[in-house]
């Protein structure tokens, strides 16, 4: 065998498991880790100006690319703490992303050295496993079993702690008989499969909940055949947007308390039986409980079997990867559509759909200062089917989901249970170097933004070019109508006169000076007219030079967001639609009423 040092063969292993991607910043208790991937050259890296964004953008990579696991890299001490948020979102999340940080000599470990601190114990209730590795020949044993349990059952992150004596020291160690561990997922039986299904069959009203387990096991097209096969419509999670296109016939909006729509709650509280796939019962998307399920028969399946009865215990659950339990799902349902025994769901579907076209909400306004909602008519115009769209929080993530389109797996890439703000920016360059094909447009409001703004100067140093819409109002939005519950206004305006930028009018920091002071280009609108055109320039701005682009909406400092407490009463604060005009890109236009005969 040959003789190397233990970070020698880390980094072998990483290039054997298929993580070839890192982002990080070196620094002393680390450095031997980065001399091992400059001297074998099969790890490619993003020097982050932040650890934290590091570990968004590793997020980000896994989440664009069926098989993809980021690595994030960091120093010893706050290097380690600064990936808490990190870790906190992949593990909420079910994404698996490789943290590695250095560490303290062993010996000096409990003697107080410099940014010696117990990482492995912080990190361990946000990660699958957290470990300081003190014996150098546990490295690649520890490596080998990362991987494997990133991978098994629920996917999730890991952090590995390395000493710098334990990554100096020397081992005896073979990469060509190194074999990945066999991952495990269980799968649903065929006998789970014939229950769920004859459950199914014997409903009325039946829907499927599609979540974001499904985008996880890459079963988005066995999802699709399933809901053709039994016609029964489909609801996706935020999670699991884009496992069937929004403008398919049976995909019947979306629920919840904030990123839904007024047919998809309004179908939920029709149906009498749900399946829910790959997904969480998360509480923006129940909201109380009580409400969400009475009347109705419920079917769980999921990969982590204590996740079963967790939110409340549904008549049957199967413990089993989404993808598994839809290929069995797929075949019974074959064979049944086969012997004509499947039940007949065109009336039912056919509900659906129509319900689609009540409850529009309007989306074209002329206003100045701009509405919202006109920023994602103008997107969907801009943007097609094609495009990656990465958000993490907030009144724009929210109404972006009640009226943007999404027609494919991991084609919305969201933050969803930690929704940590400053996410975004690191996010979409971990997603656009993920796919450095594919055009990304990250949407954030002004606050998010600002959180970790100087990972733009990472886009310009590589050229990861990407489409930034930022909405502006100057205020922490979510936050402030949050506070109309309390009568309050507080803490939350982020406007100040600007002495540098006067032609702000009082909205505070001018996002474009900084943009531009980090290397990147930036436009600004103040008119609704100007949006589309300006999108449209971006799309050349970011061809031409190969950095991420910021277009800086200017919006109307206080705009309530439909939301509410229970999915039966949610609060609409502007007019609906009315009219196919008022609501040009929606997916299914309010139909208007032919013309009466006449004749001059």
């Amino acid at each position: 065998m040959a003789r190397m040092r233990t970070v020698d063969a880390a980094v072998l292993i990483l290039e054997k498991e298929g993580a070839t991607q890192a982002f990080g910043l070196p620094g002393a208790a680390i450095n031997p880790f980065y001399s091992a991937m400059k001297a074998h050259g099969g790890i490619r890296h993003v020097l982050a100006r932040h650890v934290e964004a590091a570990s968004h953008m590793a997020e980000g990579y896994t989440r664009a690319v069926p098989g993809n696991i980021g690595v994030c890299i960091g120093t010893s001490g706050p290097a380690g703490t600064d990936m808490i948020t990190g870790l906190y979102s992949a593990s909420a999340d079910s994404i698996p992303i490789l943290c590695i940080t250095g560490q303290a000599p062993v010996a000096k470990l409990h003697k107080e050295d410099f940014q010696a601190v117990d990482i492995a114990s912080i990190a361990a209730p946000v990660s699958k496993w957290a470990v300081t590795v003190l014996e150098p020949a546990q490295v690649p044993g520890t490596f080998q079993k990362a991987f494997h349990l990133m991978r098994d059952g629920r996917p999730g992150p890991v952090l590995i702690d390395l000493p710098i004596d334990v990554q100096l020291a020397e081992i005896e160690f073979d990469i060509e008989t190194y074999t990945p561990l066999e991952v495990h997922r269980p799968a649903a039986t065929r006998a789970q499969a014939e229950k769920a299904i004859r459950m199914l069959n014997a409903a009325q009203r039946p829907l499927i909940v599609a979540g974001g387990g499904i985008v996880n096991a890459d079963a988005a097209e066995l999802l699709v055949e399933f809901a053709e096969l039994t016609g029964v419509p489909v609801v996706p999670t935020l999670m699991g947007w884009g496992t069937i296109p929004d403008d398919h016939a049976l995909h019947a909006g979306m629920v919840g308390l904030q990123t839904s729509h007024r047919y998809g709650n309004a179908t939920l509280l029709e149906s009498d039986f749900v399946l829910g796939i790959g997904n969480r019962w998360a509480n923006r998307h129940t909201g109380g409980v009580e409400t969400y399920t009475q009347g109705r028969t419920f079917v769980h399946v999921d990969i982590e079997p204590t996740q079963i009865g967790r939110v409340f215990a549904p008549d049957f659950g199967i413990t089993s990867d989404a993808g598994a339990a839809l290929a069995v799902f797929v075949a019974v349902a074959r064979e049944l559509a086969a012997a004509g025994e499947l039940a007949d769901r065109g009336d039912w579907a056919g509900q659906v759909r129509a319900r689609k076209q009540l409850g529009q909400r309007k989306t074209h306004f002329d206003n100045v200062p701009i509405k919202p909602q006109r920023v994602y008519e103008e997107m969907n115009r801009a943007f097609g089917p094609d495009i990656r769209y990465v958000s993490t929080i907030g009144l724009s993530q929210i109404q972006a989901a009640q009226l943007l389109h999404v027609y494919r797996p991991r084609h919305w890439i969201n933050a969803g249970q930690a929704g940590p703000l400053g996410w975004t920016v690191p996010a979409a360059l971990g997603v656009a170097t993920a796919d450095p094909e594919a055009t990304v447009v990250a949407l954030s409001g002004d606050y998010d933004f600002q959180f970790l703004i100087e990972e733009l100067a990472v886009g310009a140093q590589f050229n990861i070019p990407y489409i930034h819409v930022l909405v502006n109002n100057s205020y922490l939005g979510l936050i402030r109508q949050a506070q109309r519950n309390f009568s309050m206004d507080y803490y939350v305006q982020l406007d100040f006169e600007n002495i540098n930028s006067p032609e702000l009018n009082g909205y505070g920091v001018d996002h474009v000076k900084v943009v531009e002071g980090l290397g990147c280009k930036a436009i600004r609108v103040n008119d609704p007219a100007w949006i589309g055109p300006a999108l449209e320039d971006a799309k050349k701005l970011m061809a031409e030079f190969r950095v991420p682009v910021v277009v800086e909406v200017i919006l109307e400092r206080v705009t309530n967001v439909s939301m509410g407490l229970e999915i039966d009463n949610i609060n609409e604060f502007e007019e609906l639609a009315s009219s196919a005009a008022d609501a040009p890109t929606a997916i299914a236009p309010i139909e208007e009423p032919e013309p009466v005969g006449g004749g001059n």
